[in-house]
C-alpha cells in the first residue's frame, strides 16, 4: 500500500512539474534599427520615422527625424556621404521610399530619392531634393470588345536627380535641364554657378 502511495505522489509531482513548463517567450521587435553610420553622424529608424543623430562624446543630439507610414513603405539603401564644400565639411543624406498601387489593370512601384544637405556642426539643413521615379506596368486593350490586349511599360521621372562633384559642388539634372550650384560659405547655400567661360577662337 506505502509503494502505491508513493507512486501516486511521484506521478502528482511529475505532472505538476510538466503542467508549470514555461511558454517560449516572445522577443520584443526593435524599436530602433541602424541604417547607416559615418564620422559622428548616424541614421536610424526609431518608431515609424527616419532619424539621424550626431553624437559628441557621450551626448547624442537629433539632426533630424522624418515620419513614414510602415504599412506603405520603409527607408532603404540609407547613405551618409562626408563631403567638403569651399571648405566646410557638409553631409549629404540619401535614403529611398517604395510605394507600391495595384489595381486591375495597372500596377505602379513609385521609388523616391531623399537627399539632404547638412552642416552636421551648425545643425543646419543646406538643401534637400526628392526625386521620384515610377515603373507603370499597364494592360492596354486594343480593340472596343476588349478582347485583345498587351502590357506597356513605362517609366515615368520627376523632379531632379542630384550628384556631387569632386569640388564640391552639386548638379540638379533631368530630361531637359541641369544646374549646377556652387556652396556660399558666407550665406551657408548653395548658389547657381556662374558659367564656364566662353574659350576664345
Amino acid at each position: 500500500m506505502k509503494k502505491i502511495l508513493l507512486l501516486l505522489t511521484l506521478s502528482m509531482m511529475c505532472t505538476v512539474s510538466y503542467s508549470q513548463k514555461k511558454k517560449p517567450v516572445k522577443k520584443p521587435v526593435a524599436a530602433t534599427i541602424a541604417l547607416a553610420k559615418a564620422d559622428n553622424l548616424s541614421a536610424e529608424i526609431v518608431r515609424n520615422r527616419f532619424c539621424v543623430f550626431v553624437t559628441n562624446g557621450k551626448a547624442k543630439d537629433s539632426l533630424f527625424s522624418r515620419p513614414f507610414d510602415p504599412a506603405k513603405t520603409q527607408p532603404m539603401d540609407a547613405k551618409i556621404t562626408p563631403f567638403k564644400a569651399k571648405g566646410v565639411q557638409l553631409y549629404a543624406i540619401s535614403w529611398t521610399q517604395k510605394n507600391i498601387s495595384q489595381s486591375t489593370l495597372k500596377n505602379e512601384e513609385a521609388t523616391t530619392t531623399f537627399t539632404e544637405i547638412w552642416d552636421a556642426s551648425a545643425m543646419k539643413q543646406i538643401i534637400a531634393n526628392n526625386q521620384v521615379t515610377t515603373k507603370v506596368s499597364e494592360i492596354v486593350y486594343l480593340d472596343k470588345n476588349k478582347t485583345v490586349s498587351e502590357t506597356q511599360q513605362k517609366m515615368r521621372r520627376e523632379g531632379f536627380e542630384l550628384t556631387i562633384t569632386p569640388e564640391g559642388d552639386i548638379i540638379l539634372k533631368n530630361k531637359t535641364q541641369e544646374n549646377r550650384m556652387t556652396f556660399d560659405p558666407v550665406q551657408q547655400k548653395f548658389i547657381s554657378a556662374a558659367p564656364a567661360p566662353k574659350k576664345k577662337k
